[in-house]
């Protein structure tokens, strides 16, 4: 289905060659779609760091109130380019009374006053109302969430933390050095029965875990993109996150001229396609005709299996899924799949359709084809459909599609992003849930194994899922059912929902209005600068090969609470160190006193001589932290517990660093292969940190007391451009922009 070339590849006459010495590589760069995009939002002068400038910014209700307040923090006035505040993360979430409705008029009234963009509760989810709104050829939009993938529309998506928003409110870069491009060549046609996420859950089960595109740029060409209908590339391209690449685009064609002119806006398309000898890092070669309905397990997209592979062999790959679980939780709670399994079947306790991935018209028309001559039953399995916004929903009602599947027995939600963040859909305790939406990390499902509870999801496509709803629960692939798919039908665009009831304040802010705040929205708590030397005691050592920022912060209902650094903070790291806030909280306290003849005595076995001089705060330990989601909280819960450092092999995405740094938490590095055998409460000791980091030095000595012992290491410090080192040594982004004020 999928093979990979780790190798320099060109594109000659849309083909690709390896390793042709007789190309010129340099000048082949240079003609990649991803190229030029990237160069014409550039503002630097090297061309190899990279300084973008976006031409939009878009979040949702759990990012936008903290953006806004930090921002307010650092000298706001108006927004500089269109922001769109969408409602699609808290709208349902039934937690603390009025802060949920308290955060959405805080967004109505920053709209007003900075000039922005407002979209209300269950109108759109945020991707969705991007690509309908936002997204044009050769564009680049950022996003405080991280499946902000526009690239099937000729539109680079970043998602970072909130941090790079603020920045670009402030009319500040986002500094990136220069990415890799990965070419993604298609060929073929899929066939019936496989859908998006078919093609998305083999490219993530081929590039995951080997990090083969990490950081870099898809880019996807070839013969087999014609073959694809724009909701399939849609559906493809959000979950490029799931890859752990840094963004994605497209060649583009008739059919995305037809997307654009459907959406009324024909001048947003242009031609996009790279140069003859376009040169590539690396190659990914899918053959679309080879792809068969997939399955991603529990707890992963890139837990990759097909459907009939799962079903050959379905003791065995369940027993290791269980096992991977027992590992993760401890032994804490158990994850019994094994108990579903009945005379050779595996059964399933929900199907939910949902999103900026499944929720696309075309995924939903034929998930009713399947459905057509049979039904949901009335056992224990549901279907759940959640269109992506009001214009798809009104589609899908016009053609009948709602009213078949409603006949059927599933059940249509608004546009909501709650199944894909455990905030909709619970299923119960033990269940497996299979949906077509972008995550199945633990918890993502909305149980808490802290509290004894313990359910899975598995992602599948939307004609997977039908196909299984009409086998009555029974796992079962889309190419198992004899079925007719729906016939083409001419797409229409509605944006009358839009025009009546979204905000655009675009370019015309009003100074004079005030933000409305609730009781839940706060500021941002003080964060201390830099100081000449630090002692860390180590709060959390998390020995998982992955920490995701699900397990760092919490998703569901725990979103809530994100206008309240404080509170929120509260949760961090609850569902995977249940100790953690109370020893930083203890850390903290000890750090803003003198320090006790315990701390004293532990001074003097490290060489400590210069007390009044050093800090002392907490860190967390993770071999690679970071994996998911975009939200700076995952950092700044942390930073607002007195965090100040992480230490790790290596961070999984570069959104989860960035956000670090942000928060002025030191980004340290180890070798891999190098030992750190420290537990919680050992001590790390790093004399004239301040003073390295000035320096931009890469290696720092440091101590580690154990018990007794003290060992000498050496953290690293890798890549901290000039800006980056300026945030640390302020403590944040906030004092950064608050310093740079002073000095003007």
């Amino acid at each position: 289905m999928l093979t990979l070339h780790d190798k320099r590849t060109f594109l000659v006459n849309g083909v690709p060659v390896f390793d042709a010495p007789e190309l010129d590589a340099g000048e082949g760069r240079s003609k990649t779609i991803a190229h030029s995009i990237l160069s014409s939002h550039d503002r630097g002068a090297d061309g190899e760091n990279l300084r973008l400038r976006f031409d939009s910014l878009i979040s949702h209700d759990i990012t936008y109130v903290g953006i806004i307040q930090t921002a307010k923090g650092s000298g706001l006035e108006r927004f500089p380019v269109p922001y769109v505040m969408t409602n699609c993360h808290n709208s349902l979430c039934a937690v603390g009374g009025t802060i949920n409705a308290d955060d959405h008029a805080f967004g109505l009234s920053a709209a007003r006053k900075y000039g922005g963009i407002f979209v209300p509760p269950s109108f759109a989810v945020i991707h969705q109302y991007a690509r309908e709104e936002l997204a044009g050829c050769g564009r680049m939009i950022l996003g405080s969430d991280s499946h902000t993938r526009y690239g099937a529309l000729g539109t680079m998506g970043v998602g970072e933390g909130g941090p790079e928003i603020v920045k670009q409110l402030l009319e500040a870069t986002y500094d990136v050095a220069y990415p890799r491009t990965v070419l993604v060549y298609l060929t073929g046609a899929p066939r019936r029965g496989v859908g998006p996420q078919d093609v998305a859950i083999a490219l993530c089960g081929a590039t995951y875990k080997n990090n083969f595109v990490q950081n870099s740029v898809l880019e996807f060409v070839g013969p087999g993109v014609r073959n694809l209908p724009m909701d399939f590339r849609i559906g493809v391209d959000v979950m490029t996150t799931e890859t752990a690449c840094l963004s994605s685009v497209w060649q583009t064609d008739e059919l995305v001229e037809e997307y654009y002119t459907v959406h009324g806006r024909p001048q947003d398309y242009k031609k996009l396609t790279p140069g003859e000898g376009a040169c590539y890092d690396a190659c990914v070669e899918i053959d679309l005709d080879r792809i068969e309905p997939m399955i991603a397990l529990p707890f992963h997209p890139s837990e990759a299996y097909t459907v009939r592979e799962l079903k050959a062999n379905l003791t065995d790959i369940l027993r290791q899924t269980e096992k991977s679980a027992e590992a993760k939780f401890k032994g804490k709670v158990k994850l019994d799949l094994l108990g579903k399994v009945k005379n050779g079947n595996l059964y399933v306790d929900q199907g939910v359709i949902a999103g900026c991935s499944g929720g696309m018209y075309d995924n939903i028309a034929e998930a009713a084809a399947i459905l057509e001559s049979g039904g949901i039953g009335n056992g224990s399995f549901g279907l759940t459909v959640y269109p992506p916004s009001l214009p798809v929903a009104m589609e899908l009602m016009a053609s009948g599609v709602t009213q078949r599947l409603t006949a059927m027995g599933a059940v249509f939600k608004p546009c909501f992003c709650g199944p894909c963040f455990g905030a909709g859909d619970v299923p119960m305790n033990g269940g497996l849930s299979i949906r077509h939406c972008t995550r199945n990390f633990p918890n993502r499902e909305g149980s808490k194994p802290a509290d004894g509870q313990l359910s899975a999801v598995a992602l599948m496509d939307a004609r997977s899922i039908a196909a299984t709803a009409r086998n009555g629960g029974v796992l079962t692939g889309a190419d198992e059912i004899d079925y007719a798919p729906p016939a083409p039908v001419e797409r229409k665009y509605d944006r009358s929902p839009y025009d009546k009831r979204v905000y655009n304040g675009w370019g015309d802010p009003h100074p004079e209005e005030e933000l409305r705040l609730g009781p839940n929205i706060t500021e941002w708590p003080a964060i201390p600068a830099l100081r000449e030397n630090l002692v860390l005691e180590l709060a959390s050592v998390l020995r998982d090969p992955v920490t995701t920022t699900d397990e760092l912060i919490p998703s569901g209902d725990t979103s809530s609470y994100r206008s309240n650094p404080l509170k929120l903070a509260t949760f961090a790291l609850s569902r995977r160190d249940p100790g953690y806030v109370a020893r930083a909280n203890r850390i903290a306290e000890r750090g803003r006193g003198e320090p006790d003849e315990e701390l004293l005595k532990a001074y003097e076995k490290l060489g400590v001589t210069d007390a009044e001089n050093t800090a002392f705060a907490s860190a967390v330990f993770a071999n690679r932290p970071g994996d998911g989601s975009a939200r700076e909280q995952a950092a700044s819960c942390q930073r607002v517990l007195g965090g100040a450092a992480n230490i790790c092999y290596e961070y999984a995405t570069k959104r989860y660093r960035s956000n670090c740094i942000n928060w002025g938490m030191l980004p340290f590095n180890l070798d891999q292969g190098t030992d750190f055998p420290y537990g919680v409460g050992d001590l790390v000791y790093i004399p004239g940190i301040r003073a390295a980091v000035e320096a931009g030095v890469r290696e720092v000595p440091a101590k580690v007391l154990s018990g007794d012992r003290v060992d000498e290491i050496t953290l690293k410090l890798p890549e901290l451009t000039r800006k980056e080192r300026e945030i640390i040594l302020t403590g944040c982004l906030m004092n950064w922009y608050a310093s740079s004020r002073k000095s003007r």
